[in-house]
């Protein structure tokens, strides 16, 4: 049924396809923001992008052997996490493992601010360590040892990542008196 003065559709016509359209499009709309991959998250198997920070010893044979001697997997909370590959620029002696919130772990950096003679420090598998909670994450910093090292766990990450490490650090690199 055409409009006989215009030939165009009848107007209740023309209403019914605009409103399917702008449906059409809300739909399509609804499902990217829903179903769509987050373009701010890095990929599971892509590169991790990690920020560089001051580690003026990360170029030590110290941190060589160390990171040389990491594993491949770590477990945490009954998850393996699998060691990621860097992205470019990749801070030097940094390993990151799993996705989402990765574990870090970070060689020769500075001395943490927070070690005094009065901090609390924990030992774990014969490596002392100086804990910094962050939003979320905690920072554990090896303090005993010629080479400071830290690695940084999501609070959700159990004690699997710290123990494993422990074990790595004290085979690899010699107790050393703590320098305040």
């Amino acid at each position: 049924m055409a409009d006989t003065d215009t030939g165009a559709p009848p107007k209740p016509l023309l209403i019914a396809a605009a409103c399917l359209a702008i449906l059409l499009v809300a739909g399509v709309a609804v499902f990217g923001l829903t179903r769509g991959a987050d373009s701010g998250a890095p990929a599971a198997d892509g590169p991790l992008p990690l920020v560089p920070v001051p580690a003026p010893q990360s170029g030590s044979p110290e941190c060589a052997k160390l990171v040389g001697a990491l594993p491949h997997e770590l477990t945490s909370s009954g998850n393996t996490l699998v060691r990621r590959k860097l992205a470019d620029p990749a801070p030097e002696a940094t390993v990151g493992w799993g996705t989402g919130d990765p574990v870090v772990l970070r060689c020769g950096l500075g001395k943490p601010p927070e070690l005094t003679p009065t901090s609390r420090l924990r030992t774990i598998n014969g490596v002392q360590w100086l804990q910094v909670e962050g939003e979320d994450t905690a920072t554990w910093f090896v303090v005993d040892r010629p080479v400071y090292t830290a690695l940084t766990v999501p609070n959700t990450a159990g004690t699997g990542p710290l123990q494993t490490i422990s074990d790595v650090i004290a085979a690899n690199l010699p107790a050393v008196p703590l320098r305040f």
